[in-house]
């Protein structure tokens, strides 16, 4: 007989999330349109995660040595994120493929024992038709987990990590 092993899950991160200024990828002085991506994370019971760590990667819109390409939140007491970036660009996909403006996103939390990456694009961009990640995704209603909403002067994208509206996650 072999012995159990322990229970382990990765988290909490408050150690990746020291340093608040990461959430604004224009401190440096970023060149294009300023935009705000907020959003909530929920587990699979639907409720707020008040303590994940958001990662976000994006392409700059023009070449920009002052622009990060990448940044770090956290989700406060209600489970929302908040980050300050420029709106990307489409960048080239494979072969003479263009992949429509997106976010990268990376969600790291309790009781999740691995990343979970996922892509936010904008709602409404006529790109999106074309985006070959977009494509793959052929249920209307699991291709609108990965659209960010406009909310205000914000862009929403929430993140649902499994049961209902579970978010469309990647296999990288």
């Amino acid at each position: 007989m072999t012995a159990a092993t322990a229970f382990q899950t990765i988290g909490p991160y408050w150690h990746l999330l020291e340093h608040s200024e990461q959430a604004d990828l224009t401190r440096f002085g970023a060149v294009g349109e300023r935009i705000v991506l907020t959003g909530s994370v929920r587990d699979g019971n639907g409720d707020l995660i008040a303590d994940a760590a958001i990662e976000l990667w994006q392409a700059s819109p023009v070449a920009d040595d002052s622009f990060p390409g990448w940044g770090r939140a956290r989700t406060d007491a209600n489970g929302v994120y908040r980050f300050t970036t420029v709106k990307p660009g489409p960048v080239p996909g494979r072969g003479n493929t263009q992949q429509a403006p997106h976010f990268a996103i990376t969600i790291f939390a309790r009781g999740i024992l691995t990343r979970l990456c996922t892509r936010a694009y904008f709602a409404g961009d006529p790109r999106n038709d074309a985006d070959p990640l977009l494509n793959l995704v052929d249920d209307p209603a699991r291709r609108a987990t990965l659209l960010a909403q406009p909310k205000g002067d914000a862009w929403r994208f929430d993140i649902v990590l499994q049961g209902a509206g579970e978010t469309v996650f990647l296999d990288i």
